[in-house]
């Protein structure tokens, strides 16, 4: 809103603002190839028009007559490494001779498979160790000068990640580093202010992987979301809740909301980092493990 809305229509009144008003800033977006962003801005003008027409604020919603004024944005799959390379980006991981603090962050991303913005603003008191959980709020609290600190869980709702052993031990090896600030993983330059959000990517470059073709830190989604899916041991529900997606079926929705699926998601993280480490060494495939506990 404050770097298209704004400067765009900000200063008209609402109850003056017709469709040829809106349609420009779009058509200028859409040509800049920011397809995504322009469908929130067009979702977000619909949500406010029709709240102020509710309000009796305006007569009518004119972000209505935008529908096929824009292409909806094609879906870009971040890249992902197929399973059989997990072995050899263990190894790669394990030889990076980076900033310690990055290569514990590629790991913990490994175990827990959180989105870019969840991770990097992680802070130390949503971490209980001893219960092994991690709770991600719906939203933080804001740190002075930083520009999105407020950010949280992606769907808006508190997010619960199971902690696995393996990815406690490695948040003890963070705590050595960054215990006494507030963050988990602060950048490198101020400590105040949360790792960049392309600190991870880089270390896969430098590792060397194509972060565009072969893999990037959304891409650990993928790959463990396949691992759990194939291995055949685990709900659809669970996984899904697991991953944080967005149901969007209603009545579906409205159910994973309610059932957070905790007992399972547990024996499932940790059969996820019991999986991993099989893999340091040789490929073991999901659905050849299936009928052989390693969760304990």
């Amino acid at each position: 809103m404050e770097n298209h809305l704004f400067p765009a229509i900000g200063s008209k009144p609402i109850d003056t603002l017709k469709t040829r008003d809106l349609m420009p800033m779009l058509v200028e977006m859409t040509e800049k190839g920011i397809g995504a962003t322009t469908s929130r801005v067009k979702t977000t003008m619909t949500s406010i028009f029709r709240y102020a027409v509710q309000r009796g604020i305006v007569d009518y919603n004119p972000a209505h007559d935008l529908k096929g004024a824009i292409t909806a944005p094609k879906v870009r799959h971040r890249p992902a490494l197929p399973l059989e390379r997990l072995p050899e980006l263990l190894a790669k991981t394990r030889s990076y001779t980076g900033r310690p603090l990055t290569r514990l962050a590629v790991l913990f991303s490994l175990h827990t498979f959180v989105r870019s913005s969840e991770l990097r603003h992680a802070r130390w008191e949503e971490i209980d160790i001893e219960n092994g959980l991690w709770t991600i709020p719906g939203q933080r609290e804001e740190i002075a000068g930083v520009k999105f600190s407020d950010r949280g869980a992606k769907m808006g709702a508190a997010h619960y990640v199971p902690l696995s052993s393996q990815a406690i031990g490695v948040l003890e090896d963070i705590r050595k580093i960054s215990g006494e600030y507030l963050l988990v993983f602060p950048g490198d330059s101020n400590p105040y202010k949360p790792m960049s959000e392309n600190t991870v990517n880089k270390a896969l470059r430098t590792m060397g992987y194509d972060t565009q073709t072969d893999v990037c830190l959304h891409g650990f989604r993928a790959m463990a979301c396949s691992a759990l899916t194939e291995s055949g041991l685990w709900s659809r529900d669970a996984v899904e809740r697991q991953m944080s997606h967005q149901e969007r079926n209603e009545v579906r929705a409205a159910y994973v909301h309610l059932a957070q699926h905790m007992q399972e998601r547990r024996r499932m993280m940790q059969w996820w980092s019991n999986y991993l480490e099989l893999n340091k060494d040789e490929f073991h495939a999901p659905y050849d493990l299936s009928g052989i506990n390693i969760i304990n």
